[in-house]
Formats: C-alpha cells, structure tokens, sequence
C-alpha cells in the first residue's frame, strides 16, 4: 500500500447544540481496508456523512490529498468517493437496472455497459430481478443493488456503512465475501460495522469510536484480542485470563 486514500484530521459534526463527532482523526492508506466499530450512537455514521459531504463540519478532510471544503456530494463521486449508507438509499420507484445505471451517471467512458455486466455476474440475483422495482426487493436483495451501484461508478475510496444490518447470516457471509474481493481489487474501503468481530476480521486496521471520539485505534488483528474490546465490542468475558 503506499499514498493516502483519505485523511481527517479534527473532524466535528453537530446537530444544533449536540457534538455528535468530537475532533477525530483517523486515515484510509490506498488500497486499506479501514474498520470504524463502536456502539450506537457513537458518531460513526455522522462521521461517514461528513466524510460523503452529506453533513455540515469543521475540521480537515483530505481525499486523496487534495481538500474536501466546500465540495458537494457529486463533486465527491468524480473524485473517487462512493457511499453505500446505512439504510440503503434506493431509488425505490425506479427499477434495479436504473438504479445501477445512476450509478455511473457521472461517467463518461465506454466502459458502463460492461461494468453492468460485470455487476450482474458478481450479483447473480439483481440480473433475475433487473426490471423489478427497487421498493420491491428484499432487505438483501436491496444490500447488493446499493453496494452495486455505489460500484458503478468505479469508486477509488468506498464507504460502507452498516452494510450487514438486518441481513441473514447466509446474506451477511455474501456481502462480506463481496467486500474482501473489492478489497482485493484495490479499491480503499471504510468500513462502518456494527458486528465488531466481521469487520475486524477482514479489515487491515480498526479504530473504536466511542461518544464522538476515537478511543483506540491500530492494526485489526490487534483489536481482536485487546481485552476492551472484546469485552465490550464482542460480547467476551476477559475478567479470568
């Protein structure tokens, strides 16, 4: 991995009078695979939203080593940003296959045609379901066609988030299998978990985000076996080691 994909630097979010995020700090290298993990109501999803430029903030945001201050969220996507957010957002009224191609409507190449192809073989059920209503479809079904989508178009820093809530774990092992190989690819990834242990697992670093503010931070595999974690991340009693 080498050069910097994303870099915030004292990062705040407020709702009015409430600091939902409290000056953080935190980096995605090129080609990382970053976990942000916490409880609800940490700030991780605010964090995201300031990051897509989807919320008011303060603080220094780097993509790619260039300055997000005052870039709109479209302007983000030519850039190289792309976010699935939590709850989907789906044109619900528009089919799947329109769906995808909004995705890629900042693009000009001749590649979008192929791209959706692509998007159909890594997910086989959205070509069944091409012509179906994107309200239509079901909690997973509408997972996939929000992560491709976001794929459409040919994003360099990928943020996730929550992308395995309210899905069966045979959904959650495929959408997680489809991270790792997006991973691969190269492409930058934050990704915003509530299943600490999944996100650990496959991810090169972690932060932990607790009340607005990152509270430990480091290589995953060393946040898996930090006792505070584990105790209070992923449900682990460490009271007797």
């Amino acid at each position: 991995m080498s050069g910097m994909a994303l870099r915030v630097s004292g990062l705040c979010v407020a709702y009015g009078a409430i600091q939902a995020v409290k000056s953080i700090d935190l980096e995605v290298r090129a080609g990382e695979l970053v976990a942000l993990i916490g409880a609800n109501g940490a700030g991780k999803t605010s964090s995201l939203k300031a990051i897509a430029g989807l919320l008011a903030w303060t603080g220094h945001i780097e993509l790619f080593g260039e300055p997000l201050h005052a870039v709109p969220p479209h302007r983000l996507l030519t850039r190289g940003l792309a976010l699935v957010p939590e709850g989907r957002g789906l044109f619900a009224r528009m089919t799947v296959a329109e769906n995808l191609q909004m995705g890629a409507f900042t693009r000009r190449d001749a590649q979008v045609a192929e791209d959706l192809e692509s998007m159909y073989q890594r997910f086989p059920r959205l070509k069944e379901r091409s012509r179906q209503l994107a309200g239509t479809l079901s909690g997973g079904e509408q997972q996939m066609l929000a992560m491709a989508r976001a794929l459409m178009s040919r994003p360099r820093l990928l943020l996730l988030d929550e992308p395995s809530m309210g899905l069966s774990p045979i959904l959650v092992e495929r959408i997680f299998s489809v991270i790792r190989e997006v991973s691969g690819r190269g492409i930058s990834i934050l990704l915003v978990e509530q299943n600490a242990r999944l996100a650990l697992e496959i991810a090169h670093r972690g932060y932990v985000m607790d009340s607005g503010r990152i509270t430990l931070s480091g290589p995953a595999s060393s946040l898996l076996t930090d006792a505070r974690v584990r105790e209070a991340y992923l449900g682990e009693s460490v009271q007797n080691e």
